[in-house]
């Protein structure tokens, strides 16, 4: 690293310190407010497990929670691909997750909002194989989706009543 990029890079975090910078789950952070306190509502399908289990892996399981996270997901699918025997080869799966924090206290909506992707997957193979394409597309999206929450929560997680 030549002197130039050192001294470019020490004076960038010297900047981001005076403008009150803080990482977001770094001591003091707004987003520290989230880890192992946001009580997820128990799933009651597979995208449901799924959405639980990431958020569980990335901000901790609350017990007992000061916050509670209510969803609601709707997948559908979509042929992209037909082949000229008219047989479909692909599918889009398309995914949507309205969620709403509340205080567990209070039981008021903090925050609400949506989060919507997609992924693909292929239908080419045998029925097993398409079986297990679909169901690794929809492990996918379920990642997607809930980091895509996380990440709106994280940005309004200063906001949220301590």
């Amino acid at each position: 690293m030549s002197s130039f990029n050192r001294r470019l890079f020490l004076l960038s975090g010297a900047a981001l310190a005076g403008c009150g910078f803080t990482p977001a789950y770094g001591p003091g952070g707004a987003a520290t407010r989230l880890q192992n306190a946001v009580l997820v509502d128990e799933p009651d399908s597979r995208p449901g497990y799924l959405l639980t289990r990431r958020f569980e892996e990335r901000l901790g399981r609350a017990n007992p929670g000061r916050y509670a996270l209510s969803y609601s997901i709707v997948i559908t699918e979509n042929a992209i691909a037909i082949s000229s025997n008219n047989v479909i080869t692909r599918y889009n799966m398309l995914g949507k997750v309205t969620f709403a924090l509340r205080d567990i206290d209070t039981d008021k909506v903090l925050t609400s909002g949506k989060a919507d992707s997609f992924t693909s997957y292929s239908a080419s193979g045998t029925t097993v194989a398409t079986q297990a394409a679909k169901r690794d597309a929809e492990a996918r999206l379920m990642t997607i989706l809930t980091d895509m929450i996380i990440t709106r929560l994280t940005a309004e997680a200063g906001t949220l009543p301590t």
